[in-house]
């Protein structure tokens, strides 16, 4: 029999955890990750640092949750995106613009990358690349299913997809993004974009 006072818990637990979360956030964002400490997420919230530490064993695991919390917003996106009712192409399309614009939205202000997005790629890589690793996933089922419809030529999804990766980083990676904001002389979004969509159409063992 399932006990409500143990379901009223863990929802107690994931809020403190949602608002730690968004508090840290916040801090991070404003002041950077180096010069917020525990104590500062803890005043914000109006609770002991030692509350703090009931949900967090550090500040190290606090920055990994958000930054997770960031990851699986951009995974969720390019799932539904991956889902729509409209051509690859369209799909992949909505893609590399919806993590363009999350990109200049969640993870830089006033075009410098957050020293928190620093930290990331810096110390937790191997998270990082395993999100990259589904991103590509999704990506190969779109191709896949693009293939299947005469819309791309044979070809390898998961290698294609790794391509297609590769040729519009500019718009995913942010401290690429950040640099080319302040740069004139960068291909357009939209430019990239239609080069590597036409690359893959004509990704054919008899093209050219």
């Amino acid at each position: 029999m399932l006990d409500l006072s143990d379901v009223s818990a863990d929802q107690a637990r994931q809020e403190n955890i949602t608002r730690i979360l968004d508090s840290a956030e916040k801090l991070f964002r404003h002041y950077g990750y180096s010069k917020t400490t525990v104590a500062d997420i803890a005043r914000d919230l109006g609770m002991s640092t030692a509350n703090i530490y009931r949900f967090f064993a550090s500040k190290t695991e606090i920055h990994q949750a958000v930054c997770g919390r960031m990851l699986a917003q951009s995974y969720k996106m390019a799932y539904d995106i991956r889902h729509l009712p409209i051509s690859a192409s369209d799909r992949l399309r909505n893609y590399v613009h919806a993590q363009y614009k999350m990109t200049l939205e969640t993870m830089l202000d006033e075009q410098k990358v957050h020293e928190m997005v620093i930290v990331a790629i810096e110390r937790d890589w191997h998270v990082i690349e395993k999100h990259i690793d589904s991103i590509h996933d999704l990506m190969a089922e779109i191709i896949a299913e693009g293939i299947a419809a005469g819309e791309f030529p044979e070809q390898d999804p998961a290698a294609a997809s790794k391509c297609f990766g590769a040729a519009t980083i500019l718009l995913c990676h942010p401290q690429m993004v950040a640099q080319c904001l302040a740069k004139t002389n960068r291909a357009e979004p939209d430019d990239l974009i239609e080069f590597a969509l036409r690359a893959l159409r004509n990704n054919s063992p008899h093209a050219g």
